[in-house]
């Protein structure tokens, strides 16, 4: 079993959007069985991928122990794909991890199911706080959605300066160009520098996917952008096997 974080510290870099489409990815081209975890109250990813059911529990409760993870866990349209939802009451996370004084108690809460499962994904809040630490123990990959622009490079070049003075030979990173316009100078600059880093191209696909209320691969499998989330993920599986 691996543990992926989709984690930046700056919002709307398009980290929903990939955990849904590699969670996607994982379940149906690698036959993989997957988990995607909702840890953002935003709760983006739930709205995506749930069947509209409201949940009998809150998902905070999974946090404090009140309530166990497969009490909540639910099967998506999605084959081999559960997801674990979020829901608004995880706007006290960091508090509540604080309070427990555990570093790895998001750690342990994952490994209670990761048993079922060959890939837990984790959809996470954006911030550098408790939370992202515990988030940074428990996974094995962390893959950094990156716009290119220089305040979204600066965002993860502090998430690197973080890791490597807390968390240095415990967490890898995979950075990932993200909402890329190759017609704009300052897209085209970025990608020469980094030029072995994926890219996801900005397209309407991405956008239809609220719409669909699906990922990207369900409706659009041979778009660029569904062709560039299943690159990435056979780049991910690549990565996992040299961990």
């Amino acid at each position: 079993m691996c543990t992926i974080a989709i984690y930046s510290m700056k919002g709307g870099v398009g980290k929903t959007t990939l955990a849904v489409n590699l969670a996607w990815c994982a379940a149906m081209l690698s036959s993989r069985r997957t988990l995607l975890w909702d840890l953002d109250q935003q709760a983006a990813a739930t709205f995506l991928l749930q069947d509209g059911k409201k949940p009998k529990r809150r998902a905070d409760g999974v946090y404090d122990q009140e309530v166990k993870p497969r009490k909540l866990i639910r099967s998506t349209a999605v084959e081999r794909l559960d997801l674990l939802a979020a829901d608004a009451s995880l706007r006290e996370l960091d508090r509540m991890f604080f309070t427990f004084g555990k570093k790895k108690r998001l750690a342990k809460i994952i490994d209670t199911v990761s048993k079922d499962y060959d890939r837990i994904i984790l959809d996470c809040p954006p911030g550098l706080s408790e939370t992202s630490d515990q988030i940074l123990r428990a996974a094995d990959l962390v893959i950094a959605p990156v716009i290119p622009s220089p305040l979204s490079q600066r965002a993860f070049d502090a998430v690197v300066d973080h890791v490597k003075r807390h968390h240095k030979g415990r967490t890898a990173i995979l950075p990932v160009y993200t909402m890329v316009d190759r017609r704009r100078n300052l897209h085209k600059e970025a990608l020469e520098r980094q030029s072995s880093w994926p890219v996801i191209p900005y397209a309407s696909a991405v956008e239809q996917m609220a719409s669909h209320r699906a990922p990207v691969g369900a409706f659009a499998p041979h778009s660029p952008a569904g062709q560039a989330f299943a690159k990435l993920w056979r780049g991910v599986e690549r990565k996992i096997a040299k961990l």
